[in-house]
């Protein structure tokens, strides 16, 4: 029995944050032949202690064997089922500049049941081209195009300063479920989903560490003279 849909809103967040981490990991090892994979070998090679791999794992019901493990190809099927990864899901993405086009041309995202069907803009003359096949239209017709298809993702990748605007159309338009990659913290009714992926934020994240360890060093060097 699957019981995927009535668990998927018990997960936390955190966990299905690093399902993922596990599933690429569980497939290099499948594709390097072998049978059988610990939890402990996929805290190693992933630096999660293993008994929150343990425990991740529970809530899509797989059990692994003692002393032996979980079965790689089980285990690969399941989480690739579970995060909905086997499905395809077609979304529309606004705003077609440097990253949106970026995304547009990344193949890859398809492997994770994720098509772009197409891309809007309000430059008139991108209009009636296109970006890896994706076809590219002017913001005006994505009401129409969402009646057609029924497609309800949409990926907002428009400047910081219209990326309240534009989410308030998209909704209004039909789109249930936002993956945004503006740094702006869009505002949205609650029963929409919205994934935040802000490369600016990580950036900021990450040169913040960076002075942090510069920091240290520097007082190690003070002290060590």
């Amino acid at each position: 029995m699957d019981n995927s849909s009535e668990i998927t809103f018990k997960v936390p967040e955190p966990t299905l944050r690093r399902l993922p981490w596990y599933l690429a990991y569980a497939q290099l090892v499948m594709k390097n032949g072998e049978q059988y994979l610990s939890s402990t070998q996929i805290s190693k090679n992933i630096a999660v202690d293993p008994s929150m791999v343990a425990k991740d794992l529970s809530f899509v019901q797989i059990t692994g064997k003692t002393r032996v493990g979980y079965d790689v190809v089980e285990l690969v099927e399941i989480l690739e089922k579970f995060l909905g990864f086997t499905n395809s899901h077609k979304a529309f993405l606004f705003g077609v500049g440097s990253l949106g086009g970026a995304l547009m041309h990344d193949n890859g995202l398809e492997q994770f049941g994720l098509e772009i069907a197409a891309g809007f803009d309000v430059k008139y003359e991108l209009a009636g081209t296109s970006i890896n096949r994706v076809p590219i239209h002017h913001f005006d017709r994505f009401k129409e195009l969402q009646k057609k298809t029924g497609i309800n993702i949409g990926i907002l990748t428009v400047p910081v300063d219209k990326a309240q605007d534009v989410a308030e159309i998209m909704v209004e338009g039909g789109i249930k479920a936002i993956w945004n990659f503006t740094p702006y913290r869009i505002r949205v009714p609650e029963r929409i989903v919205v994934q935040n992926t802000s490369i600016y934020a990580h950036l900021a994240v990450m040169f913040n560490r960076l002075n942090e360890i510069k920091a240290c060093e520097d007082c190690a060097d003070k002290k060590s003279k």
